[in-house]
């Protein structure tokens, strides 16, 4: 009997042993969120604050202090039910219990500096939502808190949280009075509603108040996996380090967002515009021809990625072709379901009354034939010369080609002095 007793409790025991374990979920970002606003006021530092990432990792970018690339940082979001605390994380700061997990969300860090707003500009593209930051130790509005806030309503992204950073390093009164020109500053504009959270980005206080606004404000939207996939390449890079064995190399890495559709490891995949390449004596560009070998969030690998967050696209390319963002601003999708390449462009344009972003008040003048102007769509930035302009009309020949649906909306910025300044949008027709 003992024996018999004996020889079940180790089958039991081999079977508990042998049951398969169940394997960890992946969760991945469900929405991009754009860091937005003028130069040093704490962008880089909130995105640390929020999830222990320093995005600012490129050499000039050290040096410097600012942020000149767009930088990409995942966190997920929690809230302690009994409590009613939110937090970026898993335990509750006031009870210690399990919070509950809401959802995950992807940081897009954009320059704040004058001279870089194209690429603030290509990060509004794949953003669902924005935390325009205002340093409360500052008059508001700085020049590039109005030019930010107004490329956030031109590239139609309606879901914004106002960030009254650096509270830390002022007064009740002053940051009452800041706080009074934030209100005064978007008082009859789309944005007049937007809750006004004060923060200190640098000592991670009211943290948690301002991911219970991200929560209330900024919805995940509806997406249809159905739709062709079109991906906007915001980062083009060599992860291989000098020295490396050839025989360890591993392809380009393309970072950025899905607008719609689903991609999958395996996937054969265009890229246009692509690379240019000299064709008897000019200068061509031809779409670029992929296989994906690879698709990451953060750290995690994954077989497939959906539109919501922000991802790394590994490629079977020669690191050569995507290095230093040369595939920046490119559409990606599957060959031959792309939207059309454009080298000169129809606009139906709408010019704003004052030039945004300088001191003082500027009217915006009519665009002279042959301008040089500034064009920012998707993710992508060109340089587009005025060829013909009518009462609202423009046509214009490209200096670098663009991959655009008609329809689609262009942001226009014209230099004034040694800087380009947004002066308003086109359709294109």
């Amino acid at each position: 009997m003992v024996g018999k007793l004996a020889q079940k409790k180790t089958t039991l025991k081999k079977t508990k042993e042998e049951k398969p374990k169940k394997e960890k979920e992946i969760i991945t970002p469900e929405i991009s969120i754009g860091m937005v606003g003028h130069v040093d006021h704490g962008k880089t530092t909130l995105v640390k604050a929020l999830s222990g990432i320093w995005t600012d990792t490129h050499s000039e970018e050290i040096k410097r202090g600012i942020t000149i690339k767009l930088g990409y940082a995942d966190v997920s979001l929690y809230k302690c039910e009994k409590c009613d605390e939110y937090s970026k994380d898993e335990k509750c700061h006031k009870c210690g219990k399990k919070a509950k997990f809401l959802r995950k969300v992807s940081l897009v860090d954009a320059p704040g500096h004058e001279s870089l707003m194209a690429t603030m500009l290509s990060g509004a593209s794949i953003i669902d939502g924005a935390l325009l930051l205002v340093s409360a130790n500052e008059k508001c509005p700085q020049p590039q808190t109005r030019e930010h806030l107004m490329a956030l309503k031109i590239s139609g992204i309606t879901n914004v949280i106002i960030v009254q950073n650096k509270i830390d390093t002022v007064d009740e009164a002053r940051a009452l009075e800041n706080y009074n020109q934030i209100k005064g500053f978007v008082k009859g504009t789309e944005f007049e509603n937007s809750p006004i959270i004060p923060v200190s980005a640098q000592q991670s206080v009211n943290i948690g108040e301002l991911i219970r606004a991200i929560e209330d404000c900024i919805p995940t939207p509806k997406r249809d996996p159905a739709k062709d996939p079109i991906m906007l390449v915001a980062r083009s890079f060599d992860i291989n380090k000098p020295g490396i064995d050839g025989k360890n190399i591993v392809g380009g890495v393309l970072g950025g967002a899905l607008k719609q559709g689903v991609l999958n490891v395996g996937d054969t995949v265009e890229i246009r515009p692509g690379r240019s390449i000299e064709e008897r004596n000019q200068k061509v560009w031809k779409s670029v021809i992929t296989k994906i070998v690879g698709l990451k969030y953060g750290n995690t690998d994954v077989q497939q990625a959906h539109p919501g967050g922000t991802f790394g696209l590994l490629t079977s390319l020669d690191p050569a072709i995507v290095k230093s963002d040369s595939l920046g601003g490119s559409v990606l999708g599957i060959e031959g379901k792309l939207p059309p390449l454009w080298n000169e462009l129809s606009l139906k344009i709408y010019l704003m009354e004052r030039v945004v972003g300088v001191e003082g008040d500027v009217s915006v003048s009519p665009i002279n034939l042959h301008e040089v102007l500034m064009m920012n769509i998707n993710s992508s930035s060109t340089v587009g010369v005025a060829t013909e302009i009518k009462k609202d009309t423009l046509k214009c020949r490209l200096k670098l080609p663009i991959c655009a649906e008609k329809g689609s909306k262009i942001t226009i910025s014209r230099r004034i002095g040694d800087r380009f300044r947004l002066i308003g949008y086109g359709i294109i027709q």
